[in-house]
C-alpha cells in the first residue's frame, strides 16, 4: 500500500512550509507566529490558499504576513557521462 503523501510527491507536489505571523485577537499590537506545513503545488499553492481562506473566515486573529518556502523532494535522477574508465586487476 502506497502512502498518499508519496503519491502526491510523484504527481508534482512538494513540501511547503509557511511561517504565518498574525495579530492576537485580544491584543492587536502583539504578533504571534504559526508554522503550517503540507504538500502543495508550486507556484499556485492551492492547499495554502485553502488554509488561509479558512483562517480568515473562521479564526479571530487577523493575518499580518506569510512567508513561504517550498521544496520538491522527489527529483529526476541526475545523470553524468563518464569520460574515462579505470580498471583494477
Amino acid at each position: 500500500m502506497v502512502s498518499t503523501d508519496f503519491l502526491k510527491q510523484c504527481s508534482g507536489y512538494g513540501l511547503t512550509t509557511a511561517h504565518i505571523l498574525y495579530r492576537r485577537p485580544d491584543h492587536r499590537w502583539l504578533l504571534q507566529s504559526y508554522i503550517w506545513q503540507d504538500y502543495d503545488l508550486f507556484p499556485d499553492f492551492p492547499e495554502l490558499h485553502r488554509f488561509l481562506a479558512f483562517w480568515q473566515e473562521k479564526l479571530d486573529g487577523p493575518l499580518h504576513s506569510v512567508r513561504v518556502a517550498h521544496r520538491k523532494l522527489i527529483k529526476p535522477a541526475e545523470l553524468r557521462t563518464v569520460s574515462g574508465e579505470f580498471r583494477l586487476h
